[in-house]
């Protein structure tokens, strides 16, 4: 009998209808025969909520008591859940995550989950129980509860499945899987059947909603294999398509996908800035000069491009932050100018990143020249270019954004079925 865990979000868990859905999917993996725990979010909206109730309460207030406060609307979906399957006749159990342990850091609000004692779990589970488990809270060492940040139910799924050493954790969502791009600009974006962990690791980094992104990198540490599947399909309905697989994606190691594509999938992201210091003295420690007192303030620095003046004496440096850093960013570097010493700094935030993302990359070449044309072709103008292994990053114009995106999409033939 194998173990599988069931996470659900917000959406799926709206309301109570949508909770008796959610029931019946349950039952449907019960009625198979697998050992399940499900990981719940709070209902949609509510943490929203809560968070603004804090903040009425006290713009500055303790973040262990925001901690309780928030950590609360998951508490309502699992005991709320939990009554639901007792009505059906399933022997079910509601656990916060104090009561497991999942243990933390000590970040509150941002914690991390450090250890998770799965040891009665695997024993009730064994007899027949299902536990149903509040996603996005732990306990700290304080002795408090901690929350794992926004997305953290996706994480806690995950760490669930690996301490129980899980068959599956599956990923309910309001899509049906990862699709090759945002069917909402390419409508012949196609669903992926698989995909490899690094992958989607760059394609939830870069853009892509899907997946929280330390949900992915904690699954890619630990090999579990993941399926993002909709919650609003019907429970009674033929769940198997491929290889007798469900009707999803499954998020795997790159060894469990026969025929790699050369691209899988076209990624953006509009939340980015662009800041550049012109004609910097060029000497050693003058990039730890700018970028440490960012790190410092936790402005994520992303894109870095450095270009040396002729003469060897001055350098460009241009980077990308958050949209959300741009005024903070400018603003440090205004201060850093006694410092460090160039001749001028401006900035934009009505630019976009493009990313190309496949595992295939790492054997061909000219997959960055078929981008750089097809964009030249379309009058797109790039403003910079990063690489890795398996993929290719590129700032536009915002304005240029979806034209992209389907260029992109079109020459590397993933629009085909």
């Amino acid at each position: 009998m194998s173990r599988l865990v069931m996470k659900f979000g917000g959406t799926s868990v709206a309301d109570i209808d949508r909770i008796r859905i959610v029931a019946r999917h349950v039952k449907r993996e019960v009625d198979a025969g697998h050992q399940v725990a499900v990981v719940l979010s709070a209902m949609a909206g509510s943490t929203n909520a809560l968070v603004e109730l804090c903040l009425t309460a006290g713009a500055l207030h303790d973040v262990r008591e925001y901690d309780a406060v928030v950590a609360s609307g998951e508490q309502v979906t699992i005991g709320l859940l939990a009554i639901v399957l007792q009505g059906m006749g399933i022997d079910a159990r509601s656990w916060l995550g104090w009561q497991i342990p999942i243990r933390t850091d000590a970040a509150h609000g941002a914690a991390r989950i450090q250890d998770i004692d799965a040891t009665e779990l695997v024993e009730r589970l064994g007899r027949g129980q299902v536990a149903v488990i509040a996603g996005f809270q732990g306990l700290a060492p304080d002795n408090r509860i901690a929350t794992l940040g926004r997305g953290g139910s996706d994480t806690s799924a995950v760490a669930v499945a690996a301490a129980l050493g899980a068959e599956r954790c599956d990923i309910y969502t309001d899509v049906d899987g990862v699709y090759t791009t945002d069917p909402r600009i390419v409508s012949a974006a196609r669903r992926l059947d698989r995909i490899a962990f690094e992958e989607m690791l760059e394609m939830a980094s870069l853009g892509a909603k899907v997946l929280q992104v330390r949900s992915v990198e904690l699954a890619m540490v630990h090999g579990v294999r993941t399926f993002v599947r909709s919650s609003f399909d019907d429970p009674e309905a033929p769940q198997t398509g491929a290889d007798n697989q469900p009707v999803g994606t499954l998020i795997c190691d790159e060894d469990e996908i026969v025929e790699k594509q050369l691209v899988t999938g076209i990624a953006y992201s509009k939340d980015e800035a662009k800041i550049t210091l012109r004609a910097v003295e060029d000497r050693p420690g003058i990039a730890a000069s700018i970028f440490s007192p960012l790190a410092a303030a936790a402005v994520n620095v992303d894109m870095i491009v450095q270009n040396i003046s002729e003469d060897g004496r001055t350098t460009d440096v241009t980077f990308t932050v958050p949209t959300s850093d741009y005024d903070r960013a400018m603003a440090l570097i205004e201060k850093l100018k006694p410092e460090v010493t160039f001749e001028s700094v401006n900035g934009s935030n009505d630019v976009a990143k493009v990313s190309v993302i496949g595992i295939g990359m790492r054997s061909h070449a000219g997959v960055a020249a078929s981008a750089f044309e097809a964009l030249a072709s379309r009058g797109i103008n790039i403003l910079l270019i990063t690489t890795s292994e398996i993929k290719i990053s590129i700032l536009i114009e915002a304005a240029f954004t979806e034209l992209a995106v389907r260029t992109l999409h079109s020459i590397y033939d993933l629009d085909k079925t």
